[in-house]
């Protein structure tokens, strides 16, 4: 491109351009994640439970109190198109889990209560009990790490076979997103931010709940171009609105963390050309532990031989183990196929950016390395693992193609 353009006229030409291939701003967004929580005992006026909601609220935005469980039931059976999680005093949560536990749209449940030892034993039939807890803090860990494995899990991916890659000539035969996502990439890396781009933002994530009030706050006043990786992996809900409207195609939602995907590309970006001479020209693994719905799979395994793409910015780790995990819980989500990719990546291929990024992460101790928006592989082999018809290991490698 020939230069950089102002914010004004890119953000006109992004809408004018691609208006009729990604989904028309939603007047509210429809939050992912539905949140109860249930305890004969909660007071909203109480300081602590303020206190308690607003942790909550970090976590997923859309959060429903009930004293109840006929109105935790009530609440749950009109769910639509939401992940529910559920957090239930031990008092309550005897009678009410085995009323609600076999819901589709409930994903799990947490127990709060200050005796754990006492209700050990009932809690154990229970598969979507996620643990007894006596702190929320706790709770709110467990609770984020649930909602990152189902992002993990609904991250947007594109497919192109070898039979497609032959006849390139033809690209309305390419999956609409595998073009579009690139798009989106060219035209927010060439584009100047200013703060107004935060305030917009802030605004938009306001007006549709999106964060806690402090939290939205807190960016507002702190954000900066630098900080990039540690809002995105500090705060989830930075995470989630990327991830949704990415995959959702959401344009309101894209165009406004434009500035966003920008200044983490360029961090990403700058790591990376500090980084790179560390491997010494030699290629390396990285692991992704996630899960995938069943038409997902077909596509992916007709895709062997072909090449697909994350079309978010892809969290990998260096631990085996730890993505194994995050595939093992998968694996035992009904009408999804638990994946551990290992991704061999050589680090001379310069089409996408990727760095380590625990010096700069929010979340310490954790050896994850960070991809840019539109990682590109190579699908090799696909294997059952450990004879297990819902686990397999999809080997692909990072290609400039």
């Amino acid at each position: 491109m020939s230069g950089p353009k102002s914010d004004e006229n890119a953000v006109g030409s992004f809408k004018s351009t691609t208006s009729q291939n990604i989904r028309q701003p939603r007047q509210r967004l429809a939050p992912n994640y539905l949140l109860v929580w249930i305890d004969a005992s909660i007071d909203e006026t109480n300081k602590d439970c303020q206190e308690t909601f607003a942790q909550l609220k970090n976590v997923i935005s859309h959060i429903t109190l009930c004293t109840e469980p006929d109105r935790c039931i009530q609440v749950l059976n009109k769910v639509d198109k939401e992940r529910a999680f559920v957090i239930t005093s031990c008092s309550l949560g005897q009678h009410l889990v085995p009323e609600i536990h076999d819901m589709p749209q409930l994903e799990a449940i947490y127990i709060f209560c200050g005796d754990k030892s006492e209700h050990q034993k009932w809690t154990q039939n229970w598969a979507k009990i996620k643990g007894i807890h006596t702190n929320m803090k706790d709770i709110c860990q467990a609770l984020q790490a649930d909602v990152k494995q189902h992002n993990q899990d609904s991250i947007a991916m594109s497919f192109v076979t070898v039979n497609e890659l032959a006849s390139t000539y033809d690209l309305n035969q390419l999956e609409p997103t595998f073009m579009y996502t690139q798009i989106f990439k060219e035209i927010f890396l060439d584009m100047e931010h200013g703060k107004q781009a935060i305030t917009d933002f802030t605004t938009y994530c306001r007006q549709n709940e999106c964060g806690s009030t402090v939290t939205i706050n807190r960016f507002e006043k702190e954000y900066h171009a630098q900080s990039a990786i540690w809002w995105y992996t500090f705060t989830p809900f930075i995470y989630y609105m990327l991830n949704d409207g990415l995959r959702s195609m959401e344009g309101n939602t894209i165009i406004n963390m434009g500035f966003f995907i920008h200044d983490l590309h360029q961090q990403i970006q700058q790591l990376y050309q500090q980084q790179v001479n560390h491997y010494h020209g030699k290629p390396f693994l990285v692991y992704r532990g996630q899960g995938l719905k069943k038409s997902n799979f077909e596509k992916l395994q007709k895709t062997k031989g072909g090449l697909m793409s994350f079309n978010n910015f892809l969290s990998t780790s260096k631990d085996k183990e730890v993505s194994l995990k995050f595939a093992e819980f998968a694996s035992m989500i009904p009408d999804m196929v638990a994946i551990l990719f290992v991704m061999s990546i050589d680090p001379c291929i310069k089409s996408t950016p990727f760095a380590s990024i625990k010096e700069m992460s929010a979340i310490k101790g954790e050896e994850e390395i960070l991809f840019s928006m539109h990682t590109v592989f190579r699908v090799n082999a696909i294997k059952q693992m450990d004879n297990n018809d819902q686990l397999y290991q999809v080997e692909l490698q990072l290609t400039s193609d």
